[in-house]
């Protein structure tokens, strides 16, 4: 097994427990959320899935980005709500049960919307964009519905060894994912470094905070419920974004690199909005 394939493992690995985690404190109410509330399936829907790729289409238009940055703003836009998000969405005093099912209902959509936004970003580009509907379908099954599914049914035949074993298994899959990223980097520090210019940084914070500030404003009355969707909207799966630059530009891995760049800008400015978040509406609100 070679370094690579090792690393790819360990993400995998720090994805599948964190969420596990999650399904040791779920309900099906929690999973539900989105599903029973039509008015904020339809706000979500907006935010993520309509705001994101026009903005990644006027952002093409705008600026003179490497090729690299453009497929990632397109496969970015295009991915659904990635499943470590809800511990940022958590500490900003997000709903955390909107987190739960946003992560759930548009992961489970992604692989019937993903194709179909790839078809029309073909018509806008000129571009061909595929990606099978069984490879989104293997992800958002392996990254988010066996694992939350196996931890809800250890809650539910043995409620107390899923609170003893909910924090160490959230804490090991978030130490795990930390070392794995900081490899990553570094691993790609000249890939990244490359593709800064152009006006790239500023395309990334423009995509960012338009994500955030869509996802604010149609999250509804409630604080909590801007939280979590400004930061669903801002930030996607970056598996499924790397899937699907890698299916349609084999021969380009900078892709991935400006994948990187992104989450590392996302980082950033995310962290700028949650200390924001934080002030207004008060850590770990109340689901």
């Amino acid at each position: 097994m070679t370094i690579q394939e090792m690393i790819m493992l360990a993400v995998q690995a720090s994805i599948v427990i964190t969420v596990f985690s999650y399904g040791l404190d779920a309900t099906l109410d929690d999973v539900l959320y989105v599903v029973r509330r039509p008015r904020c399936f339809l706000r979500s829907f907006v935010a993520m899935f309509l705001v994101m790729p026009l903005l990644a289409v006027g952002l093409d238009m705008a600026f003179d980005l490497h090729h690299e940055i453009e497929v990632a703003l397109v496969a970015l836009s295009l991915s659904p709500v990635p499943p470590l998000l809800m511990k940022k969405q958590g500490k900003a005093g997000g709903r955390e049960s909107y987190g739960l099912g946003l992560l759930v209902t548009m992961g489970v959509l992604s692989v019937v919307i993903t194709p179909i936004g790839m078809m029309l970003m073909t018509q806008a580009f000129g571009r061909q964009f595929e990606l099978p509907l069984g490879a989104i379908a293997l992800v958002i099954l392996k990254a988010v519905l066996l694992p939350l599914a196996a931890g809800m049914v250890v809650q539910a035949l043995l409620p107390r060894v899923a609170a003893r074993i909910a924090r160490p298994a959230a804490v090991i899959g978030t130490v795990l994912l930390v070392v794995v990223a900081l490899l990553i980097v570094f691993a790609s520090r000249h890939a990244i470094l490359a593709l800064i210019g152009n006006g790239t940084l500023l395309a990334l914070v423009g995509f960012i905070v338009a994500g955030l500030s869509a996802g604010h404003w149609l999250g509804g009355p409630d604080a909590r419920d801007r939280v979590v969707l400004a930061l669903s909207t801002a930030s996607r799966h970056p598996g499924i974004a790397v899937a699907l630059a890698t299916v349609n530009f084999p021969n380009e891995p900078g892709v991935t690199a400006a994948i990187l760049l992104y989450l590392l800008v996302n980082l950033l400015v995310s962290m700028v909005y949650v200390t924001w978040q934080r002030k207004r509406v008060g850590p770990a609100a109340a689901a």
